[in-house]
C-alpha cells in the first residue's frame, strides 16, 4: 500500500508541532530539533515538517511505498511515460536511508517515489538528484532528465 508524503518547510518548527498535533490529533511519529514527522493511517500519510533555513511552504510531494518492488513498479510507471527520473540509492535524508525515484510535475513541484529501509540519527547531508525547483529538503546536486 502506498502513502502520500508532504515535506513542508516551516519558519517556527515548535508552533508548527503544536498545530499539526491538534490538526491531526496525535504527536509526531518522529520528533527532532530541525524536524518532525507524522505517519498516519487515517489520512493515509507521511507529513513532514523541517526548519532548515529553507524558505517556508511546499518543499515537495511524494509516494512512500512498502517494498522495493512497489518502488520499482512506480520508476517503471514514470519510465513509460517518458517523464524526467533521477534514482537515488541508499540516500540519507529526513532521519532515514531510503531508495528514491525523483521527478518534477509540470508546475516545477519536486515528487520522490521513495522506500524507507531505516532510520538513521542524522538529518543527512546526502547527495540528492536535483530537480527545477531545487527541493532544498536534502540538498540537490545533479539536473534531472527524462529517461531513454
Amino acid at each position: 500500500m502506498k502513502r502520500f508524503h508532504i515535506h513542508i518547510a516551516v519558519n517556527d518548527l515548535e508552533e508548527n508541532i503544536r498545530f499539526y498535533t491538534a490538526l491531526f490529533q496525535t504527536e509526531p511519529s518522529v520528533c527532532e530539533a530541525d524536524y518532525a514527522k507524522w505517519v498516519l493511517d487515517d489520512p493515509h500519510i507521511n507529513f513532514a515538517i523541517s526548519n532548515r533555513g529553507q524558505k517556508p511552504g511546499l518543499d515537495h510531494l511524494g509516494i512512500q511505498v512498502e517494498s522495493g518492488a512497489e518502488l520499482e513498479a512506480v520508476q517503471q510507471g514514470l519510465t513509460t511515460a517518458a517523464l524526467p527520473i533521477a534514482p537515488q540509492k541508499q540516500a540519507a535524508c529526513c532521519y532515514a536511508q531510503s531508495d528514491k525515484y525523483w521527478t518534477v510535475d509540470p508546475q516545477g513541484i519536486a515528487w520522490e517515489a521513495f522506500h524507507s529501509l531505516n532510520a538513521i540519527p542524522m538529518f543527512g547531508e546526502d547527495s540528492v538528484i536535483q530537480l527545477e525547483p531545487v527541493s532544498t529538503c536534502c540538498k540537490p546536486s545533479e539536473s534531472v532528465t527524462p529517461s531513454e
